[in-house]
C-alpha cells in the first residue's frame, strides 16, 4: 500500500464532465494531480446516436471550458482553429453544431489529456483507508486485462454517466435495442427491414424515426408513443435561464416544494421533447406520402407497446417481432409484424452508490435514500471519512436539470476544483 502513488483526485468515469474536470486539473499549472479511470477502451459519447445531421441541442459556446477559462487552449473555437474551420463556422451563423462534430471534439480534447486517463478499466471496488486523523485516503481497485490495478485517492470524484433505460419487463434481444446502440446495431443488420417500430417521444425517438424513414427507402417506420404529437421542446431565452450557472445556486437553496415545481414547470426544456424543426421536417414528410398515397411513416400516438414477442421468419440470425400496439384512447389493440423495434425511451443516472463500497456506510442521505449533496457537489459524510466525494451526475434532486448535462460542466467542474483546493490548502504547491 505505501508504495503505491496518491493522486489528488481520482475520476471514476471519463465522459464530457470528467474530460473536463481533467482539462481544468491541467490548466491548475500542476498544483494538483488526478487519474481517470474508464471502462471503454477509447473514448466515447454517445457513439449510437451520432447521426451525419443530428445537431446538438446546446450553444458551442457551452463546451468544455469556455465558462470557466474563455481563454483556454481547448475551447470548441480553438478546436475549430485547429481543424481549418472557423472561418467556414463563423460563416454557416449557428451555435449548434452537428453531433459529430462535437464528437471530434471531444476526442480532440481527450487526446490531449491521455496521460490522465486510463482506458480498459472498469473500477470493481471502493474502500476506504483508515489513518490516525481518520480515513484521509480511498483505495480504488479497477479491473484492466485480467489482472487488479489499485489506486489511492484524496478526493474521488464520479461521473458514470447514465444507463439506458427500457420499460419493465423488456428484454434487449438482437431485435429489440434501445436506440443507444442504434448505429451498431443497423451495421449488423443481416437482411435489408422492412418494418421498424420506435417507441418514445423525445428527441431521439424522433431522430431515430427520421434516420431509418430516410435510410431505408422501402421500409416502413412505425412509431409509437403516449402523446397526441411530438411536443416541442422550449429553448426560448427566458426559459434557457434555468441552465444559467446561478439557477443551480438558486435551485440549491429553495425549498423542497419549490425545487419540485421548478423542475415540473421547465421539463419541457429538456424531457421528452423534440427540436422545433425536426417536428416540423416529421410532418411534412407524413403530409407528402399521403398526398402521393404511400405511407411509410406512420405515427401511433396516444399509444403504447403492451407485448414485443421475437418469432421466428428474418434474416439469417434472428426473427421477426410481434408488436402488439393498443390505443390509450379507445383500447383497440393493433398487431404489427415488425423486423426491428427500437425503444427510445431515455436514460437514468447510474447510481454511485453501489460503487461506494466501504464507503458507504459514511455517506448521509436525505429522507428519500439520496444521496445528501453539498452545494460544490461533495457528497455529504460522517467527520471521519475526510476524503472527499464528488458527484457529477446523479445530483438532479439538489443541484436541478443541469445535474449532468453540458450547459454547467465548465464551471461545475470549477466548483469541484475550487473545493478540492480549499479543503487540502497544503496540497497546493506540491510536485
Amino acid at each position: 500500500m505505501s508504495q503505491l502513488p496518491v493522486y489528488d483526485v481520482v475520476g471514476i468515469g471519463f465522459g464530457p464532465s470528467n474530460l473536463a474536470l481533467a482539462i481544468a486539473l491541467t490548466e491548475s499549472g500542476g498544483s494538483l494531480d488526478g487519474i481517470f479511470l474508464e471502462r471503454q477502451p477509447r473514448f466515447g459519447w454517445h457513439r449510437g446516436m451520432l447521426l451525419d445531421d443530428a445537431t446538438m441541442q446546446v450553444s458551442f459556446l457551452k463546451d468544455l471550458v469556455t465558462l470557466r477559462n474563455p481563454g483556454s487552449e481547448f475551447t470548441f473555437l480553438r478546436y475549430l482553429h485547429s481543424k481549418g474551420r472557423l472561418i467556414d463556422f463563423i460563416n454557416h451563423k449557428n451555435l449548434f453544431p452537428l453531433r459529430v462534430e462535437f464528437h471530434d471534439y471531444l476526442e480532440w480534447a481527450a487526446a490531449r489529456v491521455e496521460d490522465q486517463v486510463r482506458y480498459g478499466h472498469e473500477v470493481v471496488a471502493v474502500e476506504p483507508v483508515s489513518g490516525a486523523d481518520g480515513i484521509e485516503l480511498v483505495e480504488v481497485r479497477a479491473r484492466a486485462e485480467g489482472r487488479e490495478a489499485v489506486y489511492l485517492a484524496r478526493n474521488l470524484v464520479f461521473a458514470t454517466g447514465l444507463r439506458p433505460c427500457v420499460p419493465d419487463g423488456v428484454t434487449v434481444t438482437d431485435r429489440i435495442w434501445h436506440n443507444s446502440d442504434l448505429l451498431d446495431r443497423l451495421a449488423g443488420l443481416s437482411d435489408e427491414p422492412r418494418r421498424f417500430v420506435v417507441v418514445g417521444a423525445g428527441q431521439s425517438a424522433a431522430e431515430v424515426a427520421g434516420h431509418l424513414h430516410q435510410r431505408y427507402p422501402s421500409a416502413e417506420v412505425c412509431a409509437v408513443f403516449s402523446r397526441y404529437g411530438y411536443s416541442p421542446a422550449d429553448d426560448s431565452s427566458f426559459a434557457n435561464r434555468i441552465f444559467d450557472p446561478a439557477a443551480v445556486g438558486e435551485f440549491y437553496d429553495a425549498p423542497q416544494d419549490v425545487k419540485q415545481a421548478l423542475v415540473d414547470y421547465h421539463g419541457n426544456t429538456n424531457y421528452s421533447v423534440v427540436d422545433v424543426d425536426l417536428i416540423a421536417d416529421l410532418y411534412r414528410r407524413v403530409y407528402r406520402e399521403k398526398v402521393l398515397g404511400e405511407q411509410r411513416l406512420r405515427l401511433f400516438n396516444v399509444s403504447r407497446v403492451v407485448e414485443a414477442v421475437e418469432t421466428g421468419g428474418f434474416g439469417t440470425g434472428g426473427g421477426k417481432v410481434e408488436v402488439t400496439v393498443e390505443s390509450l384512447a379507445t383500447g383497440t389493440k393493433s398487431v404489427l409484424d415488425a423486423d426491428v423495434v427500437i425503444y427510445a425511451t431515455g436514460y437514468q443516472p447510474a447510481d454511485p452508490a453501489h460503487l461506494l463500497g466501504g464507503l458507504a456506510r459514511y455517506c448521509r442521505q436525505d429522507e428519500r435514500g439520496r444521496l445528501r449533496v453539498a452545494r460544490d457537489y461533495r457528497v455529504v459524510t460522517a467527520p471521519e471519512l475526510r476524503a472527499g466525494v464528488y458527484l457529477q451526475g446523479g445530483t438532479e434532486h439538489t443541484h436541478g436539470i443541469t445535474s449532468s448535462l453540458l450547459s454547467n460542466t465548465a464551471v461545475r467542474v470549477a466548483d469541484i476544483l475550487g473545493s478540492i483546493v480549499d479543503r487540502q490548502p497544503a496540497a497546493v504547491g506540491r510536485p
